[in-house]
């Protein structure tokens, strides 16, 4: 979907489709027609944006043969399908049985994740609408904190400087400006806003800036004003915005509190938790071990654990959709827009508990549909027209 800015600005809004299990071309064109188009259609919109997540094995096939990126864009536009922007964050696996840690494997010290995402760029600047200013592609905070020293900390630096160069030769090639996004996660390298405007002070901002993933801002407990305006200091652009809820609990020691928490422990992902205190933020890297003692429960916690955008979580819970609300009023709800690439990034929804989650294909499309018609009325409740030609 396409919203106009009344500043000019074209808003791109797109659904992830890393929550689909899709780690081939062809699990990529299925994905097309099972899912993306019956969203499209359940929207009654002409055009609908995805964020593609192509796994390693699909870009490289992809980079390898032109004929299949021109089939792949074809494939899309024959649906009313567009894509300016990509999720680089995954690199393979994402669906796997457990995934937890692996997920910021190859992290940035290593020269497979440049090359990775070189290629991924590579690919989108073939993939972009003719009239869509630039692309994006989403990419993990360099790495976990640990292991991390000097040494890894140079190996990044160097890794970013090829990154741009490669970037500067690809834009200079096509014309189209591809950009970069770190995205802060909790428990990272670079794991709050404030860190982002650390770690990131050097970077070539033209090309490399950060993607702010809202459930992230706030399991850290960060005011979006206040993060909004540190990066703003430190210069770093907003390239994308990922749309996505954490899940809160209030009284974390409370028995039914407890119980509707540990309906959400699961093995395939990581849910890391914060926990508020007088001190600062305590930390847990999994929802497990939040509730088998890591944090005292005296302050609320918040759960790194996308919950849909449009459902309120069942009680005694409730979801941080109200940063969400307050994050996209001021990136877009002022005179001039501070982003133009939001992706909803629901991924969780195969590992909701049971009776939350879609039992079949149909209750997934309807609950895409459901997120991506709340971005609609938030946008245009804010000031946005919708583009529907």
């Amino acid at each position: 979907m396409r919203f106009r800015h009344p500043d000019g600005t074209i808003v791109h809004v797109a659904y992830c489709t890393n929550v689909h299990a899709a780690e081939d071309l062809d699990g990529v064109l299925e994905q097309l027609t099972r899912y993306a188009e019956p969203v499209r259609d359940a929207l009654g919109v002409p055009r609908l944006g995805l964020g593609l997540w192509l796994a390693r094995e699909v870009a490289t096939q992809l980079a390898a043969d032109d004929g299949a990126v021109l089939k792949l864009r074809t494939e899309l536009t024959a649906r009313g399908l567009e894509v300016v922007t990509l999720n680089g964050f995954p690199y393979k696996g994402f669906h796997d049985p457990v995934v937890k840690g692996k997920v910021y494997l190859p992290d940035w010290t290593d020269p497979a994740r440049t090359r990775y995402t070189t290629d991924l760029a590579r690919l989108l600047v073939q993939l972009l609408p003719d009239d869509a200013a630039r692309g994006s592609i989403s990419t993990l905070p360099l790495g976990w904190r640990t292991p991390w020293d000097s040494e890894r900390e140079a190996a990044t630096a160097s890794q970013l400087d090829l990154l741009a160069a490669d970037l500067r030769v690809l834009t200079a090639a096509t014309g189209r400006p591809v950009r970069i996004a770190f995205e802060p996660e909790p428990g990272c390298i670079v794991e709050t806003t404030t860190q982002a405007a650390e770690r990131l002070s050097t970077v070539d901002r033209n090309l490399l800036g950060v993607c702010l993933d809202v459930c992230h801002l706030a399991v850290g407990f960060e005011e979006p004003s206040e993060a909004l305006d540190r990066l703003s200091a430190a210069g770093l652009p907003i390239v994308k915005v990922q749309a996505s809820c954490a899940l809160q609990a209030d009284n974390p020691t409370d028995p039914a509190t407890r119980a509707a928490l540990e309906s959400f422990v699961e093995p395939r992902f990581l849910h890391q938790t914060r926990e508020k205190s007088p001190t600062g933020i305590l930390a847990a890297d999994d929802l497990d071990s939040a509730l088998a003692g890591e944090l005292p429960g005296a302050g609320p916690w918040r759960v790194h654990f996308h919950s849909p955008l449009h459902a309120d979580a069942a009680t005694p819970l409730t979801t941080t959709r109200p940063v969400l609300a307050d994050t996209l009023d001021l990136l877009v709800g002022g005179a001039t827009a501070r982003t133009d690439h939001i992706e909803v990034e629901t991924y969780t929804w195969q590992v909701l508990p049971e009776g939350q989650r879609p039992t079949d294909d149909r209750g997934l499309v309807a609950g895409l549909a459901a997120e991506l018609d709340w971005m609609r009325q938030q946008l245009t409740g804010l000031g946005l027209a919708e583009v529907t030609g």
